[in-house]
This record gives C-alpha cells, sequence and structure tokens, in this order.
C-alpha cells in the first residue's frame, strides 16, 4: 500500500534532493543494480575500506569511521563507467550487445567533527544501485527486454559518537529518490511486430544506515555497517502501443534490499594497510513486481537470491604524503535462471582495481582505475514469454572499465 505523503512534504523532500539530481547521472549502472564504487581511495584496495573508513567516504562505507575525522572535511568524487557492454550470444550462434554507453556517476561526502567533542555529524549523497541498459530489437528476447533504466539517489545525514577511544558507533536516516523506466515488446499473435510495453515512474522512500568501527589495537581494526531495506512505490505512466491510445495511471512496487558489510584491517607497520572483506545483500526480497492499474495487472516474475560479495585491498603510504593501492572483489550474481531478464543480465564478476593519491595537510586526491569482468554465462532453463514464446536462453558477458577520481579538502 502506497505511503502517505501529502504535497508540502513530498515538496520538501524533492528539494532536499534537488542537488542530487543535478549532480547525478540520469542513468548508471553497476554489478546487477548495485553501485558499489563511491570513492576513487576504496575502489582502488578493492572496496575493501569498511575496517579502514579513515576520508568522508565513509558515510557510506562505514559512517562510524567519520570520527577519525578531525575538523572540516569535503570530498567530491567521480565515477565513468566507460563503455558499459552486455554481450550474447544466442543458443543459434548470433550475437548482439548494448549499446556503447559512458556514464558518470558523481559523489558528495562532508563531516564535521568539532574539537573536543565527542560527536561527529556527516552528509552524504550518492547513488548505491543504478541501471542504464539498451538491447537491439533484433536480439530474440524482444518480449523480454528492451530498455531498463534506474536512478537511485540517497541523501545521508550522519551522527557518529566516539564512545571509546577504540570504539565508534554511528547511525543515520536514508532519504532516497528514485525514477526508473521499463520497455519490452509486447508480442501479440498477429499483432504489430514492432508494438512495445513502457513503464516510466518515480517516487520516494526512507530507510536508515548504521555503522561500528573497532580498533582494539594500532595494527588492527574491525569494522561493519548495514544498509536497511527500502521499498519505492513507483506512480507513473504506461503505454501499450499501438494497441492503447493513450498512457494509463501505472504503479510498481519495488522493494530494495538490506546490506552488511564487514571487514578486517591488518596495519603491519604505519606505512602499510592490509584489509579483507565481506558484503551481503538480501536479493531474496525481490521476488515477482506487479505493474498495476485501473484495468490489469501484469506480472514480471524475477526472483532473484542473496548474494556475496568478497574484496581484498592493499595500501601502501610513503613519507612525502602519496599512497598506492591494489585490489579485488569477486561479486556472485544474484539473478535465477528460470525467470533471468536480460534488462539486468548479472553474472559472477571478477573486478581488480589499482591506484594512488596524495593526502596533504589541506588538499587530498586519489585516482584509481577498475576492470569489471567474469565468464560468460549460460542460460538454458529460462521460462518463454507466454505470447511470444520467446526465451532468454543463451551466453551473456559483463564488461566494464572505470576510472575514478576523488578532490577533498579540510579545515
Amino acid at each position: 500500500m502506497k505511503h502517505a505523503i501529502n504535497c508540502h512534504g513530498r515538496w520538501l523532500i524533492s528539494t532536499l534532493l534537488v542537488l542530487c539530481l543535478i549532480a547525478l547521472p540520469r542513468e548508471s549502472s553497476g554489478l546487477g543494480i548495485r553501485i558499489p564504487n563511491q570513492d576513487a581511495e576504496a575502489i582502488a584496495r578493492g572496496n575493501a575500506f569498511v575496517a579502514t573508513a579513515d576520508n568522508p567516504s565513509a558515510l557510506y562505507y562505514n559512517p562510524a569511521g567519520i570520527t577519525q575525522l578531525p575538523g572540516h572535511n569535503i570530498h567530491v568524487g567521480l565515477l565513468n563507467y566507460l563503455g558499459v557492454i552486455s554481450e550474447y550470444e544466442a543458443p543459434n550462434g548470433s550475437r548482439a550487445e548494448t549499446d556503447y554507453e559512458i556514464v558518470p556517476v558523481p559523489q558528495l561526502h562532508y563531516v564535521y567533527t568539532p574539537t573536543d567533542f565527542p560527536l561527529s555529524f556527516g552528509l552524504g549523497v550518492y547513488a548505491p544501485y543504478g541501471l542504464g541498459l539498451e538491447w537491439p530489437t533484433d536480439t530474440g528476447f524482444r518480449t523480454i527486454a528492451l530498455e531498463g533504466r534506474l536512478t537511485y539517489v540517497t541523501a545521508n545525514p550522519t551522527v557518529a559518537w566516539q564512545a571509546h577511544r577504540t570504539l565508534s558507533l554511528a547511525v543515520g536516516p536514508t532519504f532516497n529518490y528514485s525514477k526508473v523506466k521499463f520497455r519490452t515488446g509486447i508480442g501479440v499473435p498477429g499483432g504489430d511486430p514492432n508494438d512495445e510495453f513502457e513503464f516510466e515512474g518515480d517516487d520516494i522512500a526512507y530507510g536508515y544506515h548504521a555503522g561500528l568501527l573497532w580498533k582494539p589495537h594500532d595494527q588492527w581494526a574491525f569494522g561493519a555497517n548495514y544498509r536497511s531495506a527500502t521499498t519505492v512505490d513507483y506512480e507513473g505512466d504506461s503505454q501499450q502501443s499501438p494497441y492503447q491510445p493513450s498512457p494509463v495511471d501505472t504503479s510498481l512496487e519495488l522493494p530494495y534490499p538490506q546490506n552488511v558489510a564487514f571487514g578486517v584491517s591488518y596495519r603491519p607497520t604505519a606505512l602499510w594497510n592490509i584489509e579483507v572483506g565481506a558484503d551481503w545483500t538480501d536479493w531474496n526480497s525481490v521476488d515477482t513486481l506487479v505493474f498495476e492499474s485501473a484495468s490489469q495487472s501484469i506480472p514480471l516474475p524475477l526472483n532473484w537470491q542473496s548474494s556475496w560479495f568478497y574484496h581484498f585491498g592493499v595500501s601502501r603510504k610513503f613519507l612525502n604524503g602519496f599512497f598506492a593501492s591494489i585490489g579485488y572483489f569477486f561479486s556472485e550474481n544474484s539473478t535465477s535462471e528460470r525467470n533471468f531478464n536480460p534488462t539486468v543480465p548479472d553474472t559472477d564478476l571478477h573486478v581488480g582495481s589499482f591506484g594512488g593519491g596524495y593526502r596533504g595537510k589541506s588538499w587530498q586526491w586519489a585516482a584509481a582505475c577498475q576492470i569489471i569482468k567474469g565468464p560468460w554465462r549460460t542460460v538454458d532453463e529460462s521460462q518463454p514469454n507466454a505470447l511470444s514464446g520467446e526465451s532468454a536462453n543463451g551466453r551473456y558477458q559483463l564488461f566494464v572499465p572505470t576510472v575514478s577520481f576523488t578532490l577533498g579538502y579540510k579545515f
């Protein structure tokens, strides 16, 4: 049931997120629909940053880490997905790939810790989910998937408490704006061969984010990060052309999963930092989506399953303020085979990265390069479309190179 938001309250939240909508892309793409990359320094370490969390991007990776940042700290980041390409090979050997897209994903993080005060305050603006993908019409699964677009913007004010010199805790609400577009063929037997169903909608949802950082020894740190589930009740229009003369009011309820991440950092010396971590996402919450209008309900079964990321990263500091990092993480696929939908052509992915940067008295910067790729995924039990008989059977592979930059200033 759609939550009640009066027009004035909705306008206030929309105003709060206006900077996000200006800064963030209309479309973005990540692993499945998650975007785990939120800071160049962390990306260079394979996103193994939960137990380190010592720059303002901790607001995403582990908000308890902001107690390590005295004074004012601001970070502006930009991640570019360079040529998000999904490839498909049909059972008959024919091939297709999605349109080439370069997708920018910016971030903004601000932290303030007063002198001799146990609380720190922060505001993060970032995109934890996103999708931007369009298939050609001659793939053989036109009636299952043509295009998917998802924008999901989060504004996350946070308060962190240094409860003990070794222990910090943090919590804060998340205000989330999301917009979605889904387009597919219809496939009415004997009907127009170019018929299409299209839905566009948006809404606001709320959640919360919490973190813990424990540093019992100079060489060891342990971190945990939790992001709550949210449900977005998209309200918009759908149209079935050419059979429907005008758009009709349509809604779509989409649950976004809870997420838990853990990390352990070991510093054998003051110049080295080695971290390993794991990240679990409860994709089981994404079952069957239903496009609801006054005249009909159109189901879209997905039946995703929960999955893990496994992270590893190493950083080496130099005495002149520079540092270098390498990292790796593995992402399990989360989409089912029977209800596989090429709109989200998820596969197991190996992600390697490297980068470096500089931390000075006031200014700091970081840059990272990353390659996202996995083995071909074979789908041979896809449920066919009831009208057209088309299925998503075949082989799929994702290849994405990325570059990212972060610039920070503290005062």
